[in-house]
């Protein structure tokens, strides 16, 4: 095992970890600070890489193609806020998962009726389809896009939360809302735009993952349940617990699958460690997800309110 493989690796994990934030800052607003159970957000996830997707193949322009992403993001998710979700709010958590799973449903089926079932095609921009050399160390420029748009959307995401009158209320709401309510602060109108926010970041998310994963019906569970990984271990309604558990997660799920069986082969039989390593890696995850929950029932780093 060379240096070189292990910072790539570590690099990789970073990227997504960085991806599972997009995710998870939006999700965690409405779980951890409206009470939402929101299953649905994966698929938000999911139509915005489609409709980068479909920007790209009109235009041609990777910027545009995320700029629609997040516009279409967003409307869609302000529509499902005033159509569904807002219905909701007052209900059991389980008429959340209920109502939501069956718009994953919706969704999965609404993307084969438009685009159909072959995945489709988004490039990385030309400015970004080279490597960056480290020292010798090369490493795709694109993916180091990735990591720095999540850095931005991080420190602009704190700033919002902590350092600003909305992110003041955002807060208050989270713990008093009927309180916040009588002192004339519209609870809808911040509801909704906390839902359209978070819909906005799970689309960038799906637009930046375009280039790199397939854009395709049902690409949002597998991504959705990582996510709400991160959300447990960060501590929920903690946009800095996501943050730091995304990279986290991001980290110890890349280096296990690329690292567990190498390192299973040197205390076992070849074909045992090839049958067990990736085994064993796909559940690294829900491990230390298990050791957090003993350890810290609130997650390492909840909410201050």
């Amino acid at each position: 095992m060379s240096s070189t493989i292990f910072f790539a690796q570590l690099l990789n994990g970073l990227q997504f970890g960085v991806l599972l934030f997009l995710l998870a800052a939006g999700l965690t607003l409405v779980f951890g600070i409206m009470s939402f159970v929101n299953l649905a957000h994966g698929s938000l996830y999911m139509m915005g890489a489609y409709f980068a997707a479909t920007v790209f193949g009109y235009t041609g322009s990777f910027t545009l193609a995320v700029l629609g992403a997040m516009l279409g993001s967003l409307i869609l998710g302000l529509l499902l806020e005033v159509v569904a979700i807002s219905k909701l709010y007052r209900r059991d958590h389980l008429d959340h998962v209920l109502a939501t799973f069956g718009l994953i449903l919706f969704f999965n089926e609404l993307v084969r009726i438009i685009w159909g079932s072959q995945p489709l095609f988004l490039g990385v921009p030309e400015s970004l389809s080279g490597a960056v050399d480290i020292n010798g160390f090369t490493y795709p420029a694109y993916r180091f896009a990735i990591i720095f748009s999540g850095l931005v959307v991080a420190i602009g995401s704190y700033f919002l939360i902590n350092k600003t009158r909305v992110g003041m209320l955002i807060r208050a709401g989270s713990v008093n809302p009927r309180m916040v309510g009588a002192l004339g602060v519209n609870i809808g109108l911040l509801n909704a735009m906390l839902f359209g926010v978070g819909a906005m970041l799970a689309g960038f998310a799906g637009a930046i993952a375009g280039p790199i994963l397939s854009v395709q019906s049902g690409m949002g569970e597998p991504v959705l349940i990582t996510t709400l990984v991160v959300i447990v271990i960060g501590g929920i309604g903690s946009v800095s617990g996501a943050f730091y558990a995304s990279l986290i997660v991001g980290i110890v799920d890349t280096l296990g699958r690329a690292f567990l069986p190498f390192l299973l082969r040197q205390v076992t039989e070849r074909s045992l460690a090839d049958a067990a390593g990736p085994a064993l890696a796909s559940m690294l995850i829900y491990l230390l997800m298990a050791v957090v929950l003993a350890w810290r029932p609130q997650g390492l780093f909840p909410a201050n309110r």
